[in-house]
């Protein structure tokens, strides 16, 4: 009798088999120039360096998806400083995870698991919702997904007459 399609059973080489042990997912490992290697710090991926040409760590270094907002995670303490045209102090590999975005939103649209976007651009750089309005690692042209409602945001009104709340978005997928 064949295993049901829902079952975690399956039929190999005419043997009745179980799936193998799940394992953790894989650490992302990349490298970072070693004066920003802090667990905790995050950081937009912003791609390769126009100095970057040549180098032997290329596959190592240029592994992220661009314009992705990234937490370190882990540094690897064992692991060696290498030579870096980029950074003075050359590179050290770390962990990272993709991270969530803080984001001010329409209030209309703050509901946590809704798509939105944001309200767009702000030319108000004084304001100290100024960072949450133009965050790095999101896109006035994409909707993105909202984890989690944070409520008001960090300023007293918007220049702009804007009805706002402070969310968090989903990290991106790798």
């Amino acid at each position: 009798m064949p295993a049901r399609a829902d079952s975690p059973l399956s039929v190999a080489g005419g043997r009745l088999t179980t799936p193998g042990p799940v394992l953790p997912d894989m650490p992302t490992v990349t490298l970072i120039g070693s004066r920003l290697a802090d667990a905790g710090r995050e950081f937009v991926y912003q791609g390769e360096s126009p100095d970057c040409e040549g180098c032997p760590y290329r596959s190592q270094c240029l592994n992220l998806s661009v314009g992705t907002r990234y937490r370190i995670t882990d540094v690897r303490e064992n692991a060696q400083t290498l030579d870096c045209a980029v950074h003075d102090t050359g590179v050290r590999a770390v962990e990272v995870e993709p991270a969530p975005v803080p984001a001010n939103v329409p209030s209309k649209t703050a509901y946590a698991g809704s798509l939105t976007s944001l309200a767009g651009p702000c030319p108000h750089t004084d304001c100290p919702s100024h960072e949450y309005c133009v965050p790095d690692g999101a896109d006035f042209d994409e909707e993105r997904r909202i984890d989690t409602v944070l409520g008001e945001p960090p300023h007293d009104y918007c220049a702009l007459d804007r009805d706002l709340t402070l969310v968090e978005f989903k990290p991106e997928e790798e």
